[in-house]
């Protein structure tokens, strides 16, 4: 038996049908993130809706490498970002106004933006229009333009817990005939899920409370969790881009070069042999 306060991806099926779903639970992964950040709930909520989805797409990644959900809006938040890899280690960052009061802070207008990183092959982006912040609603209409099949999500978040509900008609594989009322019937009765039920149930109650009368398979949940893949060699890289005279006049003036990860807070610091180091390769000749 799942449980809600465990951070778990798990994939149902419905026998004799082309539909399949997935349910996500972060607790200690979405805490991992709020304990490194103070955002305010107006944030955070949205954040944490945008984790499970993230979650929930990650059972697509047949590749090493990392998906990124990005909310790009032109207002006082302007950035909601969530990765994760194929191991389901996940990570997010929040980017608004921290000058303004929080009941001033608005989700407004503005894109989605999708992007898949494979370590081997090409790199694939996709962008799709944002209303309000509304993330289910932008996966929905993402996954209807750019990959045809019907889709459909339901999120939730409340303090320190994210959940994520998913649908999906997949295309017809066999000449065998499935009901046409099969997507109907099923995506309806998940309508009736509510916000507290997909936070606080575990997954075979509520498959359960939604769907006693279908037959459903439920395959084994896999693991989720909080992970930064930031690192002092992949710092070191980024840092090299300034170039070696720049980090000199650093040092020169701070002692150091100390820069701070956006994501997981983790400080690194770097020395004159640190630069050393970074371009003695170059040197040699």
């Amino acid at each position: 038996m799942t449980h809600p306060s465990a951070d778990l991806l798990q994939r149902f099926s419905f026998d004799d049908t082309v539909i399949r779903g997935e349910i996500a639970h972060l607790n200690t992964s979405y805490q991992e993130v709020l304990d490194r950040h103070q955002y305010p709930d107006v944030v955070a909520r949205p954040l944490g809706e945008l984790m499970a989805a993230t979650a929930l797409l990650s059972s697509s990644l047949k590749f090493k490498g990392r998906l990124t959900l990005q909310v790009r809006l032109p207002g006082n938040i302007s950035l909601l970002q969530s990765e994760t890899d194929e191991q389901g280690r996940l990570r997010a960052i929040a980017r608004y106004n921290t000058e303004q009061a929080s009941d001033e802070l608005t989700l407004v207008d503005g894109q989605l933006v999708i992007t898949l990183e494979p370590e081997q092959g090409q790199r694939y982006q996709g962008i799709v229009a944002i209303d309000g912040g509304n993330v289910a609603e932008a996966l929905e209409n993402y996954f209807e333009q750019s990959e045809q099949l019907p889709t459909r999500f339901w999120l939730a978040c409340n303090t320190g817990t994210a959940a994520g509900f998913m649908l999906q008609r997949m295309p017809e594989t066999t000449t065998a005939k499935h009901d046409p009322d099969d997507w109907n019937r099923i995506h309806h009765l998940a309508t009736t899920l509510k916000h507290d039920e997909l936070l606080q149930l575990g997954n075979e109650t509520l498959l359960h409370r939604l769907y006693h009368e279908e037959d459903i398979r439920l395959y084994p949940a896999t693991d989720l969790s909080f992970y930064c893949t930031c690192s002092h060699p992949r710092i070191a890289t980024a840092l090299k881009q300034l170039g070696e005279a720049e980090l000199r006049n650093i040092i020169e003036e701070s002692g150091r070069v100390e820069i701070n990860c956006d994501f997981c807070q983790q400080q690194y610091q770097f020395t004159s042999d640190d630069v050393d180091e970074m371009f003695a390769q170059s040197k040699v000749h």
